[in-house]
């Protein structure tokens, strides 16, 4: 049994694509470590994409990533503002520095080579690095970015996660999971906190946890203040800034606490609420789009949803609203969440590739209604039914961006997968799971089932919907 800590499920990276960018980027890292004494001796690299990551690279900054990764540069501590005068100096140079330590001549239009046309069988993100040595010898690796910056080496499931972790509380489904809150008393949280401790401490847990709210919290905070139009040639003008400012009759605020309060001190009422979810959310994706530093939840084109939801908790639940946020109760959120995106990764996708924006937006729109019905008192088999009521009503979303780009309708989705969560929870609050029509498990079956009917057009190939309707071409991004 596959084994996924709530650190798997969120990671700390850069947008915009955590299929098509932090997937890319950590494949190359991994690369890079496993031809590291050979580094030296290297003649010529090439880079071959297939499929999904190919038809949308360019769009996602796949090219990008892989540059990034090759130079040795880490996702989670890179700083963002020297990622654009890296490539920049590659391009022009047409050199790569691997691993910061030997000089390659690279030229990223010839060596990264985007074949559209042809799928590897395993998965639709296929990557192939092709190095030759000086003594004429080939080192060729195949790896596949499989959803939300998850990594495996062709013929090796095990260097996805590395090895398998014995837990206590082994889950597979949502049936498991429901059978082990009943045994232990616990509530969702509580198993996976349990789980959590095969890895690491309760209190080093925690710390990480901690470190990723501060990533989605900044996030947000940076993505309501700061304007401007987002990169890729769409002309996309951000939005959430101008939400920010015209609710809070102002532009800027100097920190993440005072900015929380003064959103609760400065106004009221269900539209003024809307406003903020909604605002929230883009304000993640906006910045996701513009390669910011974001989270995984699970996937970087659904990184507002998660966010939104607990912080329109923090924000606007008297329970919660009055000081600055517990961690304990972040930590419950963000472990109850992340159990749902391990039963969608197991036993379906959370691969847009895949399964289309259902495994991304849907995904994370269950995962967010589980973790808000828990702290909003409800128990485990009525956070189960929120989860599988944002599913529902997610299925066959298609994934068609326009572009390529992770912005249209890319980053509206999430607004409306947080609202779907919140309404999700104040149904599953009021209602009785074991009269349910449709169970978890149910849902995630028929998700998966829909994946595979469904057509390459729509699973982030921008060859359907939307991305062949908007009049605008490939050429002009």
């Amino acid at each position: 049994m596959e084994s996924l800590s709530v650190l798997d499920i969120f990671k700390v990276g850069v947008g915009p694509s955590s299929s098509h960018t932090l997937g890319p980027w950590r494949a190359a890292t991994r690369f890079m470590s496993s031809i590291n004494d050979t580094l030296g001796q290297l003649a010529s690299l090439q880079i071959k994409l297939y499929g999904s990551i190919a038809k949308t690279g360019k769009g996602h900054g796949t090219d990008i990533a892989l540059m990034m990764g090759l130079s040795g540069e880490d996702p989670v501590a890179c700083e963002i503002e020297q990622i654009a005068p890296t490539i920049k100096n590659i391009r022009q140079r047409k050199t790569l520095s691997l691993n910061a330590r030997y000089e390659l001549p690279f030229d990223p239009a010839k060596d990264i080579i985007f074949l559209k046309e042809q799928i590897l069988p395993f998965h639709p993100n296929g990557i192939e690095f092709c190095a030759q040595l000086k003594d004429g010898s080939v080192i060729n690796e195949i790896w596949y970015s499989v959803g939300g910056g998850f990594v495996m080496q062709e013929n090796d499931s095990n260097k996805s996660m590395g090895a398998q972790t014995s837990l206590p509380y082994p889950i597979e489904s949502a049936t498991e999971l429901s059978r082990w809150c009943r045994e232990t008393g616990l509530p969702i949280s509580g198993v996976v906190a349990e789980n959590e401790k095969a890895w690491r401490s309760a209190a080093d847990t925690e710390q990480a946890i901690m470190k990723i709210w501060q990533v989605m919290s900044e996030c947000m905070f940076k993505g309501c203040h700061t304007g401007g139009t987002l990169p890729g040639g769409l002309q996309v003008k951000r939005r959430a800034s101008l939400f920010n400012e015209r609710l809070l009759k102002t532009a800027t605020y100097s920190d993440y606490e005072g900015w929380r309060q003064a959103i609760r001190d400065s106004g009221e009422g269900f539209a003024y609420t809307l406003d903020w979810v909604s605002c929230f959310a883009l304000a993640v994706n906006e910045q996701n789009a513009a390669f910011a530093r974001v989270v995984t939840a699970p996937t970087n084109g659904a990184a507002g949803v998660i966010p939104a939801v607990l912080q329109y908790l923090l924000t606007f639940n008297k329970q919660f609203n009055q000081q600055a946020p517990d961690p304990a109760l972040i930590t419950r959120f963000l472990f109850t969440a992340s159990e749902i995106g391990c039963i969608f990764k197991k036993r379906a996708t959370i691969s847009a590739a895949m399964g289309g924006c259902q495994a991304e937006i849907g995904v994370s729109s269950a995962m967010a209604a589980a973790g808000l019905t828990e702290l909003l008192g409800g128990n485990p088999e009525q956070c189960l039914m929120a989860a599988e009521i944002a599913m529902e009503h997610h299925l066959g979303m298609t994934c068609d961006p326009i572009g390529g780009l992770v912005q249209v309708p890319c980053i509206e989705r999430n607004t409306m997968g947080a609202i779907k969560a919140i309404t999700a929870s104040q149904l599953a609050l009021h209602s009785d799971p074991s009269q349910a029509k449709v169970s978890l498990d149910g849902v995630v079956k028929t998700m998966w089932d829909t994946a595979q009917d469904m057509s390459s057009r729509y699973k982030e190939t921008s060859d359907g919907g939307l991305a062949v309707n908007i009049p605008i071409s490939l050429s002009e991004c």
